[in-house]
């Protein structure tokens, strides 16, 4: 009877542990993140910001344990490559990141909890709270890694592995200017127990243009309202990807596309 209240009170025990370790990153991250907000620039400076993405890149291996996934190094390093609030990139996805030279194949990987509590923390983004509809938002895309925004173009349909809760792919274009054209990056997530998995294939595939949607995209750009430019190519844009996904699975490359996100999930250690 002892031994059956033990292990009842170890099986409470290590999720409590897990959450633990996790709320200690994220306050050692928010401490340094407030720490270098306020220090003035200094080489001496640099290197205490190298030398805490260091720590918590320990700590962050700790919690998130082995990774390997094929074609991608066997260590990674901390998501989160600055701690300066002002900097462009701030607030990654807070992971191990993955990546190969000139990172055209590329991976985080972290757990439930901090994903939870990265998505609140975007919440103003704004941010989708729930995972499946955060999964299928430009802004996830956007705000996960990198520095250049994301336009999602269509979702591709792969089929979710047994061993996951949840599998999206999604196909669309990244850049720092024009997010119209041809679509050619294919990001994947996916959920296996309290791990989280993110792959971005930056030249995945070779699509083209649909003429549909381009009359689409003509039509709404030569409306006289609203007056404000951006504004307009805004809803522009929201117009041609909405017809994007509409028409994509009917075109000849659309298969290929499929295949090729199903081939980024088989990379993961899944099964």
């Amino acid at each position: 009877m002892r031994s059956i209240v033990l292990l009842g009170l170890l099986a409470f025990a290590t999720p409590a542990h897990a959450a633990s370790s996790e709320q200690h990153y994220l306050d050692l991250r928010d401490r340094y993140i407030t720490r270098f907000s306020k220090a003035k620039e200094s080489d001496e400076t640099s290197k205490q910001h190298d030398a805490a993405l260091n720590e918590l890149t320990g700590v962050l291996r700790g919690l998130v344990g082995p990774v390997v996934i094929k074609g991608l190094p066997a260590e990674g390093k901390s998501n989160v490559d600055t701690l300066f609030k002002g900097d462009i990139g701030f607030g990654h996805l807070d992971g191990l990141a993955f990546a190969t030279e000139g990172d055209k194949q590329q991976a985080v990987v972290t757990t439930t909890t901090l994903l939870k509590h990265w998505l609140a923390e975007h919440r103003r983004d704004p941010m989708p709270q729930e995972t499946d509809a955060a999964f299928k938002s430009d802004t996830f895309y956007y705000a996960a890694i990198q520095d250049a925004a994301f336009a999602k173009y269509a979702e591709l349909p792969i089929t979710k592995p047994a061993s996951v809760s949840a599998a999206v792919a999604v196909l669309g274009v990244r850049g720092n200017g024009d997010l119209k054209g041809p679509p050619h990056e294919i990001d994947v997530v996916a959920i296996q127990g309290v791990k989280v998995y993110f792959l971005a294939a930056t030249e995945a595939i070779k699509t083209a243009e649909i003429p549909a949607c381009e009359k689409v995209w003509k039509q709404m750009m030569a409306k006289k309202v609203p007056e404000d430019a951006t504004a307009k190519e805004d809803q522009a844009m929201a117009a041609y990807t909405k017809c994007f996904a509409k028409e994509a699975p009917s075109q000849s490359w659309f298969a290929a596309a499929v295949k090729k996100a199903q081939g980024q999930l088989d990379l993961l250690p899944l099964r």
